[in-house]
Protein backbone atom coordinates (compact mmCIF):
# COMPACT_ATOMS: atom_id res chain seq x y z
CA UNK A 1 0.00 0.00 0.00
CA UNK A 2 2.81 2.43 0.86
CA UNK A 3 4.52 1.81 -2.48
CA UNK A 4 1.33 2.60 -4.37
CA UNK A 5 0.82 5.86 -2.47
CA UNK A 6 4.50 6.67 -3.05
CA UNK A 7 4.13 6.24 -6.82
CA UNK A 8 1.40 8.88 -6.79
CA UNK A 9 3.47 11.20 -4.60
CA UNK A 10 6.59 10.88 -6.75
CA UNK A 11 4.63 11.20 -9.99
CA UNK A 12 3.11 14.46 -8.78
CA UNK A 13 6.56 15.72 -7.74
CA UNK A 14 7.95 14.95 -11.19
CA UNK A 15 5.28 16.95 -12.97
CA UNK A 16 2.68 16.87 -15.70
CA UNK A 17 3.44 13.85 -17.84
CA UNK A 18 4.67 11.76 -14.91
CA UNK A 19 1.54 12.59 -12.91
CA UNK A 20 -0.58 10.47 -15.24
CA UNK A 21 2.03 8.18 -16.85
CA UNK A 22 3.51 6.56 -13.75
CA UNK A 23 0.11 5.76 -12.18
CA UNK A 24 -0.90 4.09 -15.47
CA UNK A 25 2.39 2.28 -15.95
CA UNK A 26 2.54 0.79 -12.45
CA UNK A 27 -0.73 -1.20 -12.64
CA UNK A 28 0.06 -2.29 -16.22
CA UNK A 29 3.40 -3.70 -15.05
CA UNK A 30 1.66 -5.22 -12.02
CA UNK A 31 -0.62 -7.15 -14.36
CA UNK A 32 2.46 -8.40 -16.18
CA UNK A 33 3.94 -9.58 -12.88
CA UNK A 34 0.64 -11.20 -11.94
CA UNK A 35 0.48 -12.96 -15.31
CA UNK A 36 3.97 -14.33 -14.72
CA UNK A 37 2.88 -15.72 -11.35
CA UNK A 38 -0.35 -17.16 -12.77
CA UNK A 39 1.68 -18.83 -15.51
CA UNK A 40 3.97 -20.43 -12.95
CA UNK A 41 7.01 -18.33 -13.88
CA UNK A 42 9.17 -17.83 -10.79
CA UNK A 43 10.38 -14.33 -10.01
CA UNK A 44 13.33 -14.42 -7.62
CA UNK A 45 13.39 -12.03 -4.70
CA UNK A 46 9.74 -11.00 -4.78
CA UNK A 47 9.63 -10.25 -1.06
CA UNK A 48 12.85 -8.28 -1.18
CA UNK A 49 11.66 -6.43 -4.30
CA UNK A 50 8.40 -5.42 -2.64
CA UNK A 51 10.17 -4.25 0.52
CA UNK A 52 12.86 -2.47 -1.49
CA UNK A 53 10.22 -0.68 -3.54
CA UNK A 54 8.85 1.02 -0.42
CA UNK A 55 12.33 2.13 0.64
CA UNK A 56 13.39 3.23 -2.85
CA UNK A 57 10.21 5.13 -3.67
CA UNK A 58 10.14 6.78 -0.25
CA UNK A 59 13.77 7.84 -0.64
CA UNK A 60 13.16 9.22 -4.13
CA UNK A 61 10.43 11.42 -2.66
CA UNK A 62 12.36 12.35 0.48
CA UNK A 63 15.37 13.49 -1.55
CA UNK A 64 13.14 15.06 -4.21
CA UNK A 65 14.87 13.11 -6.97
CA UNK A 66 13.90 14.59 -10.34
CA UNK A 67 14.60 11.60 -12.56
CA UNK A 68 13.95 11.91 -16.28
CA UNK A 69 10.58 10.46 -17.23
CA UNK A 70 12.15 7.49 -19.04
CA UNK A 71 14.21 6.51 -15.99
CA UNK A 72 11.28 7.06 -13.62
CA UNK A 73 9.17 4.84 -15.88
CA UNK A 74 11.74 2.03 -15.79
CA UNK A 75 12.05 2.26 -12.00
CA UNK A 76 8.29 2.24 -11.46
CA UNK A 77 7.65 -0.57 -13.94
CA UNK A 78 10.42 -2.77 -12.54
CA UNK A 79 9.16 -2.36 -8.99
CA UNK A 80 5.57 -2.96 -10.07
CA UNK A 81 6.43 -6.37 -11.53
CA UNK A 82 7.45 -7.50 -8.03
CA UNK A 83 4.15 -6.28 -6.59
CA UNK A 84 2.16 -7.92 -9.37
CA UNK A 85 3.96 -11.22 -8.97
CA UNK A 86 3.30 -11.14 -5.23
CA UNK A 87 -0.40 -10.48 -5.81
CA UNK A 88 -0.59 -13.15 -8.49
CA UNK A 89 1.10 -15.75 -6.31
CA UNK A 90 -1.31 -14.98 -3.45
CA UNK A 91 -4.46 -15.33 -5.56
CA UNK A 92 -6.82 -17.96 -4.17
CA UNK A 93 -7.53 -20.79 -6.61
CA UNK A 94 -11.28 -20.24 -6.26
CA UNK A 95 -11.15 -16.67 -7.60
CA UNK A 96 -11.45 -15.51 -11.20
CA UNK A 97 -8.16 -14.14 -12.55
CA UNK A 98 -10.02 -11.30 -14.28
CA UNK A 99 -11.92 -10.32 -11.13
CA UNK A 100 -8.80 -10.56 -8.98
CA UNK A 101 -6.71 -8.50 -11.40
CA UNK A 102 -9.47 -5.90 -11.70
CA UNK A 103 -9.57 -5.59 -7.93
CA UNK A 104 -5.87 -5.11 -7.39
CA UNK A 105 -5.60 -2.72 -10.34
CA UNK A 106 -8.53 -0.62 -9.11
CA UNK A 107 -7.14 -0.47 -5.57
CA UNK A 108 -3.72 0.46 -6.93
CA UNK A 109 -5.09 3.29 -9.08
CA UNK A 110 -7.02 4.70 -6.12
CA UNK A 111 -3.89 4.63 -3.95
CA UNK A 112 -1.89 6.36 -6.70
CA UNK A 113 -4.61 9.01 -6.94
CA UNK A 114 -4.54 9.52 -3.17
CA UNK A 115 -0.77 10.02 -3.21
CA UNK A 116 -0.84 12.37 -6.19
CA UNK A 117 -3.79 14.31 -4.82
CA UNK A 118 -2.07 14.77 -1.49
CA UNK A 119 1.18 15.90 -3.13
CA UNK A 120 -0.53 18.34 -5.48
CA UNK A 121 -2.76 19.80 -2.78
CA UNK A 122 -0.12 20.14 -0.09
CA UNK A 123 2.54 21.46 -2.46
CA UNK A 124 0.24 24.30 -3.49
CA UNK A 125 -0.07 25.56 0.10
CA UNK A 126 3.06 24.36 1.90
CA UNK A 127 5.67 23.54 -0.74
CA UNK A 128 7.45 20.23 -1.12
CA UNK A 129 8.71 19.81 2.46
CA UNK A 130 5.58 18.04 3.78
CA UNK A 131 5.58 15.71 0.76
CA UNK A 132 9.27 14.98 1.28
CA UNK A 133 8.56 14.26 4.95
CA UNK A 134 5.90 11.74 3.95
CA UNK A 135 8.43 10.18 1.58
CA UNK A 136 10.96 9.90 4.41
CA UNK A 137 8.31 8.30 6.60
CA UNK A 138 7.46 5.81 3.84
CA UNK A 139 11.15 4.93 3.41
CA UNK A 140 11.57 4.53 7.18
CA UNK A 141 8.50 2.29 7.34
CA UNK A 142 9.98 0.21 4.54
CA UNK A 143 13.27 -0.17 6.39
CA UNK A 144 11.46 -1.02 9.62
CA UNK A 145 9.32 -3.60 7.83
CA UNK A 146 12.33 -5.04 6.04
CA UNK A 147 14.14 -5.66 9.32
CA UNK A 148 11.04 -6.82 11.18
CA UNK A 149 10.93 -3.79 13.44
CA UNK A 150 7.35 -2.87 12.58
Amino acid sequence: MLAMIAVGLWAAMLGRRATWLLPVLFPAAMVLGGALAWSGVPWPGVGVGVAASVVVLGALIAFEVRAPLALASVIVAALAVFHGHAHGAEMPASVSVAAYATGFVAATVLLHAAGAGFALGVRRFAGTLPVRAVGATIAAAGVAGWFGVA
